[in-house]
């Protein structure tokens, strides 16, 4: 099959470049010519795990191309999948400029059948706004060219999204006619031969049940925390009740585990763009959901009071080791990562940090220009020296066993606030740490 993704951030380059490696003829389109400088040049504008090499064996096998001419994009696909950023706007609700940008510009160029895939994180009904601006130019250039829209949203976790591609555990896809369907089949069968995953349903509800997912996630972590908040002042341990609780096939282990909050492109994103959608277009107040982002805005705090709560809040003269930038592990991504909370809350109070990350240390760059309370170590040993304190703020695994020995010789003072409960209390405590978790 032939097929053209616009956009080339986590969402698009993933699909494009899985979508080559099973044997399609990819076409990557985006309208930011020194992003596909880097690719055309062997580069990667993203940290994915795996990604950088199936990108080279695709290019150089013929199957995955990029370009900025939106012309050629546009008549390269049967299949074109809208893949672009939708940003939260400054009331909460996703930005839909680009997504509609990108229909407006196949409605432009199309000269024969397409089938308009929104792969983007959308709003409920955004399928009929891409319809209409379709509709739209074709009108404006006086031809009637048929065409489908489909919602097919992506269920990728940063991180592991080559495999969550690759194996994906469901596929769904919205439509509303029999074609987009059967060309939706087509295109993944090679993802589900041994049993079908694919589960077709009407447009409007494919496009919740992406907002219901990572709504549903984030709701498990948010419980967590605030029952870890508990745990600590009723002298439990949330980590028996997580596996108290999992072992209950009704609710299972997955997204149970307490920390410093939830970050990244996806739920914090989706789950303020829900409550604006029920908000705006049916009247309805999300009160868990309004809970469950107040909660994890609360949470990102929560290991900058522990340490004001250990060293008092006027922090100035105080130094800390900070080791996880990113907000999670085996991604670069740091859009609304707890450790930018925890690092404003640090230097606010006059402390000076000093942070190590394995691959995210550029973009946190980027996100602290010229502060020079922040500097940044080359290892996670090294970001340790005259440290009165170190600092978890992500569960790299590189991280979760550590020479307690060297640690303790570095730090001034052998205590450890932990945001990703990474070490067993008692072992830590026993070898002379104090030791500050997250209901533990």
């Amino acid at each position: 099959m032939k097929i053209t993704v616009i956009g080339t951030g986590y969402v698009g380059l993933v699909s494009g470049t899985c979508l080559a490696e099973v044997g399609n003829d990819v076409l990557c389109l985006d309208v930011d010519p020194a992003k596909i400088k880097i690719l055309e040049d062997g580069g990667m504008p993203i940290f994915e795990p795996g990604l950088q090499e199936m990108v080279r064996r695709n290019v150089a096998a013929g199957r995955l191309h990029f370009t900025t001419d939106v012309a050629r994009a546009a008549h390269f696909g049967t299949i074109m999948f809208i893949a672009v950023g939708t940003p939260p706007g400054e009331d909460g609700s996703a930005d839909m400029q680009y997504v509609i940008s990108a229909a407006r510009s196949i409605g432009k160029h199309m000269t024969d059948y397409k089938v308009v895939v929104d792969k983007s994180t959308v709003p409920v009904g955004t399928a009929d706004a891409v319809r209409a601006a379709i509709h739209d130019e074709l009108a404006q250039r006086q031809i009637s060219i048929p065409f489908s829209v489909v919602s097919n949203p992506e269920f990728l976790k940063e991180g592991a999204a080559i495999d969550d591609f690759m194996k994906p555990d469901r596929i769904v896809v919205g439509c509303d006619d029999e074609q987009a369907a059967l060309n939706m089949r087509a295109l993944y069968a090679p993802f589900q031969r041994n049993h079908d995953r694919l589960i077709v349903m009407d447009i409007r509800s494919a496009e919740l049940t992406k907002y219901a997912a990572n709504a549903m996630l984030a709701t498990r972590i948010s419980f967590m925390n605030e029952l870890a908040n508990l745990a600590e002042k009723l002298g439990a341990d949330i980590e028996n009740v997580r596996r108290g609780i999992g072992s209950d096939p009704r609710i299972g282990y997955d997204f149970l585990y307490a920390g410093a909050g939830y970050g990244g492109s996806c739920f914090p994103k989706d789950v303020k763009a829900l409550i604006k959608t029920a908000a705006v277009d049916a009247g309805i107040d999300l009160k868990v959901l309004t809970a469950v982002e107040a909660a994890n805005d609360a949470q990102k705090h929560v290991l900058g009071s522990k340490i004001k709560a250990h060293f008092g809040d006027n922090l100035a003269g105080k130094h800390f080791a900070l080791w996880g930038l990113s907000f999670k592990a085996n991604t670069d991504d740091m859009r609304e990562a707890t450790s930018r909370e925890v690092i404003k809350d640090l230097i606010t109070a006059g402390a000076t940090v000093t942070a190590y990350d394995p691959v995210a240390m550029a973009e946190a760059k980027h996100c602290f220009p010229n502060e020079p309370k922040l500097s940044y170590a080359e290892s996670q040993t090294a970001a340790l020296d005259d440290a009165d304190a170190l600092v978890i703020v992500t569960e790299w695994k590189e991280f979760r066993s550590p020479d307690f020995t060297t640690l303790k010789a570095k730090l001034k003072t052998p205590l450890i606030f932990d945001g990703r409960n990474l070490y067993d209390p008692k072992l830590v405590r026993e070898l002379g740490f104090k030791y500050m978790a997250i209901g533990r």
